[in-house]
């Protein structure tokens, strides 16, 4: 498998993948981060050179990954929020001067004919070597644990202490960075926030939302938030800090 940040074909198709991987493996209301869409395009500017690319053997990309570099003093005070508030600070940390020393992981991805074959692992094993040689000392995930949907009344701080019977964690994707020797750190119970009309909560989600309240959404890691008066929904999207060895 071979490794690149610089082929523009590459950086198309990722693009491509990441989003497919929104159309079928998130729910369509992950892009209601309103934040996030503030700070994505200063991500890309400053940050290309953490975008990673997996080619097979026919110099095809397969996988892909990328993050941001931030300062970090180690403690779980000083943790991001979560996701969002992790590009925020590496955004801002880079226009202000400030020195990283530590890379947020914050996504990998894996065409869908190749899931199942531990490319996902490879992306992260490939994403921390980046790190490291960029001198960055440590490195953290906010974790998106997917089998949590089954689990949306169940608090993240409660369902990250869930464990099967031979040890592993319950979660897919929490055991793969577990098993590139990662721990879990924290819970960011709010590591995303999507807000959206009533209209587009209905759209995204395909359910009738006739009266203010909570509801349980297709893919939703927690509930989501309706006020009929407002007009609008809001759904905070929990996830889990693990910190990868380094």
């Amino acid at each position: 498998m071979t490794l690149t940040s610089e082929r523009a074909d590459a950086r198309t198709w990722a693009e491509e993948q990441l989003a497919e991987l929104f159309g079928e493996g998130f729910p369509e209301f992950i892009t209601a981060d309103q934040l996030v869409k503030r700070y994505i395009g200063r991500v890309r500017e400053h940050f290309a050179e953490f975008d990673l690319f997996l080619l097979d053997e026919r110099d095809v990309p397969v996988a892909a990954g990328w993050g941001v570099p931030l300062r970090w003093d180690g403690t779980v005070a000083d943790l991001p929020g979560g996701y969002t508030d992790a590009l925020v600070r590496a955004v801002e940390g880079r226009e202000q001067g400030l020195e990283p020393d530590t890379f947020v992981i914050c996504g990998a991805v894996v065409t869908p004919a190749r899931k199942g074959r531990g490319l996902a692992g490879e992306a992260l094993t490939a994403l921390r070597r980046t790190a490291e040689k960029a001198g960055l000392e440590r490195v953290l995930a906010p974790v998106r644990p997917t089998t949590k949907e089954r689990y949306p009344l169940t608090p993240v701080e409660s369902f990250m202490t869930w464990r099967r019977p031979d040890g592993t964690h319950l979660d897919p994707w929490i055991r793969t960075h577990e098993r590139l020797g990662a721990r879990l750190l924290a819970p960011a119970p709010a590591s995303q926030t999507m807000t959206g009309t009533v209209a587009e909560w209905e759209k995204w989600t395909g359910l009738a939302l006739p009266e203010s309240g909570a509801y349980v959404i297709p893919g939703g890691l927690s509930l989501l938030h309706v006020d009929r008066e407002a007009g609008a929904g809001v759904y905070t999207e929990p996830n889990v800090w693990m910190r990868h060895a380094g």
